[in-house]
């Protein structure tokens, strides 16, 4: 219930003020009881006289010393919870004896007796009945119910089936989830019950949802398609319940299941549309008994590509990173992968063989902690290794970061992958794919149009390979934002959500391209089988997503309200920041028009113009000058030679060699 102006200017009250109305009320309450009382038993309406008004004196000389005594006016009337119901009782049980003893056991003339019994129940309700009026009138209600259910979360599992069946029975071994019921979309499921639990059809959803103070939807449909997943979600949206999918059923089924194994909603759900399946022979192709080389092995989408490529059996796998941490885990969290491929595999075959030693694996990882821009190390790497296939996925992406840093984003991205191409066509690798972005498209920051670049040097070196002995095959996969992976969007509103808010937006109208980390990893594989040089392929992303509904959808789906001027009384406030330097209002694919369609539905190839290899070669040569004078202007000039669509939006400054695009040092 909201708070208006008359409520708030109660609250306002200084505190003295407020517990004087309410002793003034109990005592009210006291006289009126005792009048009731004497109505109930007599069955009549009279004055009182003589010895009868001792009993309105006792009962506001008990009620009040032990009402004070027991904290009964220290409490908050709209957060009365159960520690104020507790203290209650034990008043009324004290007040209780006292009143009996005087009025029933003793008693006092002209005063019946069970008046001693009928008045002390009578206050109980009275009592309590208007410190529970005042908590919901004061809009108090909806807070404790919050708290209450913060301690227990009570679910109702959309699900009837196996799935949703063992779900509430590994729930119910460790009591941390309350189920209150069931909800299926059968027919013949709906108006049974699962273990006392009732189930219910969909069409009364929100009314269940209130009835029952459901805190926690949890989605128990695994066969379900993703357009009907979609379609429930979206009809949760603003239902102030979390939405939850429910664990492996493995561990529902061992009765194993926590709160801490319901998983929030994947990017799927968030994206709302259905993933294509991989096409397993694509994901072969230029993976099983080669040996295969990431670089960048420990970021978003580098890591990914890593658990992938191990699932299709290749001879080797070596991981290049710069950042010891990053390579770190990846590399361990590879290594228990490759047990649990193994496992499977055995028992799949049925073999008494032992499990392989966890030091000797099938797959070979050879970890290799390096600089794709150290030339010298990855010329012994590459040999040292011989790698087939190349995925060039090491890359600083951050825009607003490579915004202010601009020399070391283009050294890295830019003759990073210069670097790593060389190498690749000097060692003869089969495959060299570059990860790239839509940000190359048309750029408006020093990031895109760095890995614009990056595709040009592959687009010429591509020609070289073509027209020489060299054997490389050199492609690049365009896509846009990933969810999930480091600076993205998601994980960053999570944690904001997390804390409480604000989530901050740097506009409401922006719109981006997404896709999950996995199904992008993939359709990057994918394409690399499909190339036959110089070839740029761009995923198709579906519709581009407004970033405040994504903002608002997550926190609708962790049980919460947007703050906003319809609802001041929401939980998250989104905030608008402004468009920071170089960052668009919407991203594109495309350079020119008319992508050729592929043997996969999501893979286009897009046909663009590039630079001959000598042409490139002194630009590039130009631009390096450039970078070791830290002369903005003209690193500046360079970029919009070499990348024709690059207009600068807004001023930066590069932290590590002074004004880049401004000479204002305050931005």
């Amino acid at each position: 219930m909201p708070i208006t102006a008359s409520k708030q200017s109660l609250l306002s009250l200084p505190r003295f003020v407020k517990r004087t109305i309410a002793m003034f009320f109990d005592t009210l309450v006291c006289a009126f009881t005792v009048w009731l009382a004497f109505g109930l038993r007599l069955d009549q309406w009279g004055n009182f006289q003589g010895s009868q008004w001792w009993i309105f004196i006792c009962a506001i000389g008990f009620s009040f010393p032990l009402f004070i005594i027991f904290g009964l006016y220290r409490a908050i009337f709209r957060y009365v919870g159960s520690a104020a119901l507790a203290s209650m009782v034990r008043v009324f049980i004290i007040y209780t004896a006292l009143f009996f003893c005087t009025f029933t056991l003793i008693g006092v003339d002209g005063v019946p007796r069970s008046i001693g019994i009928i008045q002390p129940i009578l206050l109980f309700i009275a009592i309590g009945a208007s410190r529970y009026f005042v908590r919901y009138w004061l809009g108090g209600l909806n807070n404790i119910q919050k708290s209450l259910h913060k301690a227990q979360p009570i679910a109702l599992i959309y699900g009837a089936g196996s799935a949703g069946r063992q779900l509430a029975a590994g729930l119910a071994s460790n009591k941390e989830i309350l189920v209150k019921a069931f909800i299926d979309d059968d027919p013949h499921l709906q108006g049974s019950t699962i273990n006392g639990v009732s189930v219910y059809p969909n069409d009364g959803m929100q009314e269940l949802i209130d009835r029952l103070d459901i805190t926690d939807v949890l989605l128990a449909i695994p066969s379900a398609s993703q357009a009907r997943r979609s379609e429930i979600i979206s009809s949760l949206n603003g239902r102030g319940v979390r939405v939850r999918t429910l664990p492996g059923l493995i561990d529902i089924a061992s009765g194993r299941v926590r709160i801490s194994d319901l998983h929030d909603l994947d990017m799927n759900d968030l994206l709302g549309r259905a993933v294509v399946p991989p096409e397993v022979r694509l994901l072969e192709k230029n993976i099983r008994d080669q040996v295969v080389l990431v670089t960048g092995a420990g970021g978003s989408i580098g890591s990914e590509l890593c658990r992938q490529i191990i699932k299709f059996s290749p001879k080797s796998l070596v991981l290049i990173d710069n950042s010891e941490h990053s390579l770190y885990l990846i590399y361990e969290e590879l290594k228990r992968a490759l047990i649990g491929i193994e496992d499977e595999r055995l028992a799949a075959v049925g073999s008494d063989q032992a499990p392989l030693p966890h030091s000797v694996f099938p797959i070979k990882l050879v970890p290799c902690l390096a600089s794709v821009r150290d030339g010298d190390l990855l010329l012994w790497i590459f040999r040292a290794h011989q790698p087939n296939t190349v995925f060039h996925a090491a890359a600083y992406k951050h825009v607003p970061l490579v915004e202010q840093n601009p020399a070391e984003g283009i050294r890295n991205n830019v003759f990073g992958t210069f670097t790593c191409a060389q190498v690749s066509l000097e060692c003869g690798v089969s495959q060299f794919i570059l990860v790239s972005t839509d940000k190359a498209v048309r750029p408006t920051n020093v990031m895109g149009a760095s890995k614009r670049i990056a595709e040009l040097i592959l687009q010429a070196m591509a020609e070289i390979a073509a027209n020489g002995e060299h054997s490389t095959n050199f492609l690049m996969v365009r896509f846009g934002n990933v969810l999930g992976s480091s600076g993205s969007v998601a994980p960053l509103f999570s944690a904001q959500i997390a804390a409480g808010g604000p989530i901050t937006l740097t506009h409401s109208e922006v719109t981006r391209y997404f896709m999950t980390i996995p199904e992008a990893a993939q359709l990057v594989i994918q394409a690399s089988a499909m190339a036959v040089g110089g070839d740029v392929f761009v995923l198709d992303m579906g519709e581009p997503v407004r970033i405040y509904d994504l903002a608002v959808k997550m926190v609708y789906l962790s049980g919460l309200l947007v703050k906003d001027d319809a609802h001041p009384h929401g939980d998250i406030e989104i905030k608008v920041t402004g468009l920071r330097p170089g960052e668009k209002l919407y991203e594109e694919l495309l350079i020119g028009d008319n992508p050729q369609p592929t043997a996969h539905p999501k893979i286009m190839k897009a046909h663009e113009e590039f630079l001959s290899w000598d042409d490139l070669q002194q630009e590039l040569e130009k631009l390096n000058v450039a970078l070791d004078a830290s002369d903005g202007d003209l690193i500046r000039g360079m970029l919009k030679k070499l990348v024709p669509g690059y207009q600068p939006n807004g001023d930066a400054v590069d932290w590590n060699g002074g004004d880049f695009l401004s000479n204002d040092h305050s931005t």
